[in-house]
């Protein structure tokens, strides 16, 4: 039996040397850069805030992969990948003017300060009807519209909507430039 280890440790030997007799300079070279490369990363490693979070990517990796969301994230990086590959020049050129023109019609004092003031009539309104008991029937539906208030609001809305309807047909004779 120690013929046979002996053996085996003479034929690892006889490996070991011929792998250093066939090794270049340029390979030894290589080795090297990869072998420091792997420690360094090892060391990055051992750093408890990379550990905690290569072990929370880790854990979030494979809750992705157990609802099956791991697919459609690589579909979705596909898609995008596949969208990137076909746009042209002009298309971007295109897509960052239409970008720049939406910002400028929208990211405007006046736009912020009408939502602004949407949101806080609306608000109003839901907290003055809130507690308002409903029904009465046409009588009372009746008597709501004989009041100021009702009949001026309802005014707005009728001249809103035929001013929007205007501006609608407007744009649809309109021929587009």
């Amino acid at each position: 039996m120690s013929n046979t280890a002996n053996d085996q440790q003479a034929e690892v030997m006889r490996f070991f040397t011929a792998a250093s007799d066939a090794l270049t300079d340029s390979m030894v070279e290589r080795l090297t850069d990869t072998g420091a490369n792997a420690m360094e990363v090892v060391d990055k490693l051992n750093d408890d805030e990379t550990r905690e979070a290569v072990g929370y990517a880790l854990d979030r990796l494979t809750d992705l992969h157990r609802v099956g969301a791991l697919e459609t994230l690589f579909s979705g990086v596909e898609l995008l990948h596949a969208s990137r590959m076909a746009m042209t020049d002009n298309m971007v050129d295109r897509l960052f003017v239409f970008v720049e023109h939406m910002f400028n019609n929208l990211a405007t004092e006046e736009l912020a300060t009408l939502a602004h003031n949407a949101r806080r009539a609306m608000e109003e309104a839901i907290d003055e009807t809130a507690d308002r008991p409903t029904g009465g029937g046409l009588l009372s539906t009746l008597s709501m519209l004989s009041k100021p208030e009702t009949q001026a609001a309802l005014q707005l809305m009728l001249a809103f909507a035929c001013k929007l309807k205007g501006r609608a047909v407007d744009m649809r004779d309109t021929p587009e430039v």
